[in-house]
């Protein structure tokens, strides 16, 4: 019996050592196009968990947004990176960026059908809890999960990290059901003061709960640790604007899913 005490310690350790976040591709489609996205959860988690959607930049669905789902599932989320342009389609300049998201600024009931065909692949797996689900979105992914809170996607709330907020389609009174949290560079050459204000007035009258932080001195891409390597003016990495901005998303999480399922179904650090 002596030996009992030792045993089950070395089979909780070697179990803990195993459980690890685990990734899977999952190919999907829209209309006729093959699209293939990105999946993210720890398997040390039991039981179903809150859902995140993740929508990538204009660059497509590459290891940034990749690696932001598996810091989702790290903290007892199941996490999809969607794919708003295709399988393997990936921009690799500014020019390729602009004509890929742009297809999708000029059409927005296409940006929404579009992003709710990856949020239906979350919805349908056994891990996700489907009546907390929310979206977050980097740049061209800030602006498409707004746009997905407009059109009434079945969220209980988005995220727009450094996102345009002007739309063709403003919402319409009662028509948002997520909550909304926008985080922006207070030094964003790309939305104006004009593009906020048009932004705040939509929100109250569209009576949603809403939030926008604005971090002094961030400009666009304050999130993407690679943004200084794309030599874009008013495009940069600020390292504090960017835990900051993501201590928001976690608060507001935790405020949105509330209850958990069980103290250990999601980490709160």
């Amino acid at each position: 019996m002596k030996f009992v005490l030792p045993v089950l310690v070395l089979l909780l350790i070697t179990n803990a050592a195993e459980a690890k976040v685990q990734t899977k591709t999952i190919e999907y489609r829209n209309g006729n196009t093959l699209l293939q996205g990105y999946l993210a959860w720890d398997d040390a988690v039991k039981g179903k968990r809150p859902g995140v959607l993740v929508v990538h930049e204009w660059w497509g669905n590459n290891t940034y947004v990749r690696h932001r789902a598996e810091q989702l599932a790290k903290l007892g989320y199941i996490a999809f990176a969607l794919d708003m342009y295709g399988k393997g389609i990936l921009a690799t300049t500014a020019e390729e960026a602009g004509k890929l998201a742009g297809k999708f600024k000029n059409d927005r009931p296409f940006m929404r059908a579009r992003a709710r065909a990856g949020l239906d692949v979350l919805l349908q797996q056994k891990l996700t809890d489907p009546a907390r689900v929310a979206a977050i979105g980097y740049c061209f992914g800030g602006t498409t999960v707004l746009e997905m809170a407009r059109g009434g996607a079945p969220l209980v709330g988005v995220v727009s990290f450094h996102g345009n907020l002007d739309t063709p389609l403003p919402a319409q009174p009662g028509t948002i059901k997520a909550k909304v949290l926008v985080l922006q560079g207070a030094d964003d050459p790309f939305v104006t003061a004009q593009q906020l204000a048009a932004f705040e007035d939509e929100m109250r009258q569209a009576g949603a709960d809403w939030q926008l932080t604005q971090y002094g001195g961030a400009v666009h891409s304050f999130t993407n640790p690679e943004a200084d390597s794309y030599h874009l003016k008013g495009v940069a990495y600020d390292k504090k604007a960017d835990m900051r901005s993501w201590e928001a998303m976690k608060s507001f999480f935790r405020e949105i899913f509330r209850p958990p399922t069980s103290p250990s179904s999601v980490r709160v650090e």
